[in-house]
């Protein structure tokens, strides 16, 4: 169910237990071979498979392209917000839905530079709204909700996300195949251990010159569809958790 769909009558009908998704992404540059706004394609199309799957049970919002993305700003094309603007943003989508008596509100996530503050964001208005213990904030990042591809197609190399790599150009191989570049002028940027298991300040340029992190050169369109459907498995679960809660508990 699209809210951008629905007039506001429409909206007031609803159940407020029904669960509103929020889906974040970016607009930043992907290596030499991938288009900026990869992300937002990427999760525009997983929610569009969850939407699908879960019908009138779910409320989507539009997806906020902008996103946190800093440390791309070596590349043109980059757009970013600034890190607490773009906290204050996702505070006050919560608060507009909790200001119309929705209570089980869910970011889901397509870019990695967004997955601190969104934590911090889901953090910091539960604190706002401490006396409600009807709330339910939640903030995921698709690839991290526990698909394991590779299981489903033994030819994906990769086991963790990295930028315009195997997992993102096979995505969009499946989505827009003419937007991506020729793989192979591409080349291999290893992950590498930034001081793991401490977490490490960086800009891309720290990482990779050509702005890509891992191999896209065995991407494919087919294991785009396998990695697709991986994830909105994994997404559609989350949102049937988040439909099955009780309104108190704290597991789910």
């Amino acid at each position: 169910m699209q809210l951008a769909d629905l007039k506001w009558t429409e909206v007031a009908a609803l159940n407020r237990d029904t669960p509103v998704v929020f889906p974040v992404a970016a607009l930043e540059q992907h290596g030499r071979h991938m288009p900026v706004f990869t992300d937002s394609m990427l999760t525009n199309e997983l929610v569009r498979r969850a939407d699908a799957a879960l019908g009138d049970r779910i409320l989507f919002a539009p997806l906020m392209w902008l996103g946190n993305s800093h440390h791309h700003m070596d590349f043109p094309g980059t757009l970013s917000a600034e890190p607490r603007v773009y906290l204050d943003l996702l505070n006050g989508l919560m608060d507009n839905f909790i200001a119309h008596g929705f209570k089980r509100l869910v970011f889901i996530n397509g870019h990695g530079g967004n997955d601190i503050p969104g934590r911090q964001a889901v953090f910091e208005t539960r604190q706002k709204y401490r006396d409600r213990h009807d709330l339910l904030l939640l903030f995921a990042t698709y690839w991290n909700l526990g698909a394991e591809p590779w299981k489903h197609d033994p030819s994906i190399q990769q086991r963790v996300m990295g930028h315009a790599c195997e997992w993102e150009t096979s995505m969009v191989l499946r989505l827009r195949p003419e937007l991506v570049g020729e793989l192979a002028r591409t080349d291999d940027v290893p992950f590498g251990n930034a001081f793991e298991p401490a977490t490490r300040g960086w800009t891309m340029p720290d990482r990779s010159e050509p702005g890509h992190v891992g191999d896209p050169r065995s991407a494919t369109a087919d294991k785009g569809e396998v990695l697709f459907g991986c994830f909105t498995t994994q997404i559609v679960k989350l949102l049937g958790r988040v439909i099955e809660w009780d309104g108190k508990s704290w597991e789910g």
